[in-house]
């Protein structure tokens, strides 16, 4: 994990010394990160060294027009930028993830089923020219994975996949340690692989029966709602549809609400299946889950480890260690930082 997570207002460090006045001035240089969600946008100012500095979050922009998105990052950028200066540190570049396949070549995103404007819209380009200064792109899981090889559960690790449970649910392959991105730039998409093909639920990507609409903070929502009349003793029929969340859920089922507990067996269940796919496909040595529902991890985690033991190769079952992110929402962060570094942008 990094030294040192937490924003710093300390004075700009002099030295005598020119040999270590520039090994500060390397120090000073960041990356400002932007983890574009579907719910939230965030930005932080990072060090190479995984240090977090500054940090802004907003909520993401409900609209169709790409250019409000734009509008969005760019303002958050700036709001680093500044905090950056007045302690006199530099940002040298921007990375930017989004949830959806991107062409890291391009700069263009090829699909963000949860912010609809974006696709086939050429984001880096449009950043670059916006904030004049070198901007990446990558997607959100890929980041996630990155970061947790960085500074996170992962760090052993050469052959991880990454799963990302949040309003959808996100994936990263991590092969030998270099990101699989397959030709297209659209590998890893995991969250859209089908678990339940026959009547399932319609995905937002057009699929039906996607591990997204089972195991994503979305659909526990959906689910829970959807056993609202089965259960009537449940302490959420109390909550309005409105105000039902993921974490309200959680609540209920840490209290042993009976249809709280259904609906994350049951999400555990599909994740389990998507689980024993990848293990028999890749063979990894760990899947790593981050994202705001590992916050239920231990509803989740054995049910689900239960199901890839029925489902999947023994020995490569066995051998793969299931673990919960260790860097939480920082993931993407410090894996959009890692990439700026060793890109040398």
């Amino acid at each position: 994990m990094p030294n040192d997570k937490s924003s710093t207002n300390s004075s700009p460090r002099k030295s005598l010394s020119p040999a270590l006045s520039q090994r500060e001035r390397e120090e000073d240089r960041l990356v400002c990160a932007v983890d574009l969600g579907g719910t939230n946008l965030r930005a932080a100012n990072i060090d190479r060294h995984g240090r977090i500095y500054e940090r802004t979050r907003t909520a993401t922009p409900k609209t169709d027009k790409a250019e409000d998105i734009i509008a969005g990052i760019v303002s958050a950028v700036r709001e680093c930028e500044t905090a950056a200066l007045n302690r006199g540190a530099q940002i040298q570049a921007v990375s930017v993830v989004v949830p959806g396949s991107v062409q890291v070549g391009t700069g263009v995103v090829v699909n963000a089923p949860n912010i609809p404007s974006l696709p086939g819209f050429r984001l880096a380009s449009a950043l670059g020219a916006a904030l004049d200064r070198p901007v990446l792109l990558e997607n959100d899981a890929n980041a996630a994975a990155l970061g947790e090889m960085w500074q996170g559960a992962a760090r052993n690790c050469k052959t991880i996949i990454c799963l990302t449970l949040g309003t959808g649910v996100g994936g990263a392959i991590v092969l030998d340690r270099e990101l699989w991105r397959g030709v297209d730039g659209t590998a890893g998409e995991i969250g859209h692989t089908s678990v339940e093909p026959f009547g399932g639920v319609k995905c937002k990507c057009g699929n039906f029966g996607c591990i997204e609409v089972y195991a994503s903070a979305t659909a526990i929502v959906r689910m829970a709602c959807e056993g609202l009349a089965q259960y009537p003793g449940s302490s959420l029929n109390s909550i309005s549809a409105a105000e039902l969340t993921s974490e309200r859920i959680y609540r209920a089922a840490i209290e042993r609400d009976s249809l709280a507990l259904d609906v994350f067996r049951k999400a555990a269940s599909y994740l389990g299946i998507a689980m024993a796919n990848v293990i028999n496909i890749f063979n990894p040595e760990m899947i790593v889950v981050g994202g705001g529902v590992a916050a239920a991890w231990d509803l989740f985690v054995e049910p689900a480890r239960a199901e890839v033991m029925r489902r999947a190769f023994p020995v490569p079952a066995a051998r793969c260690q299931i673990a919960r992110a260790e860097c939480g929402d920082d993931a993407g962060l410090l894996g959009a930082a890692w990439l700026a570094f060793e890109n040398n942008v």
